[in-house]
């Protein structure tokens, strides 16, 4: 039931993912049809039909009631839903250490999220502004050391000149694998790998 369900809005875009379990649920309350490919063609079923459908299906990917068995789909389609995805990422504490990989920017070592801080290339005190262009991952010891200085008057270099990433889709790239049929909705290659460029 942990299934990841790629979401389509009414426009056919790729606006977010679910569990198999919220994608029933959206499916059985008639807000979703089901996205289903037969060799190169698309069509949409309701709960029911794909029920039905789901009956001669002998695969792995199936969920078993008392009465049927239904299969996850990989794709649905909202019916009401229309807005299309935002086109920036949002400044968040995770999304800086995605950026960054979880790697502190002045020694390169590679830390739990518990270990890393965010830290001001340019202080606050000093102007800094908490923005892309200006926050780095960076671990406690490094952090401490740096203080309310540049990264030049403390004698540390940067990885990299920080910057604000691309947008890709749902940011999902890296957290699970890309079901095949979920590739005709997303452009995956021209998804960055990962958030840092």
């Amino acid at each position: 039931m942990n299934s990841s369900v790629l979401i389509l809005n009414r426009l056919w875009q790729a606006v977010n993912w679910c569990t198999a379990r919220r994608a029933f649920n959206l499916l059985y309350c008639g807000h979703a049809y089901v996205v289903h490919k037969n060799k190169d063609d698309f069509y949409t079923l309701d709960f029911f039909e794909w029920k039905e459908h789901s009956q001669a299906y002998h695969g792995s990917d199936v969920v078993h009631t008392v009465s049927f068995k239904i299969r996850v789909p990989k794709v649905i389609l909202l019916l009401l839903f229309e807005k299309v995805p935002m086109k920036e990422v949002k400044f968040t504490r995770h999304n800086v250490f995605e950026r960054d990989g979880y790697l502190c920017q002045y020694c390169g070592g590679k830390f739990d999220p518990s270990y890393l801080n965010l830290d001001h290339v340019i202080p606050r005190e000093r102007g800094g502004k908490t923005t892309w262009e200006n926050v780095v991952c960076s671990c406690i010891r490094c952090n401490s050391k740096k203080g309310n200085r540049t990264p030049q008057e403390a004698g540390m270099k940067l990885l990299k000149k920080p910057k604000k990433p691309k947008w890709r889709p749902l940011f999902i790239a890296g957290k699970f694998p890309i079901d095949e049929s979920w590739e005709k909705f997303l452009d995956i290659n021209s998804w960055e790998v990962n958030i840092t460029e």
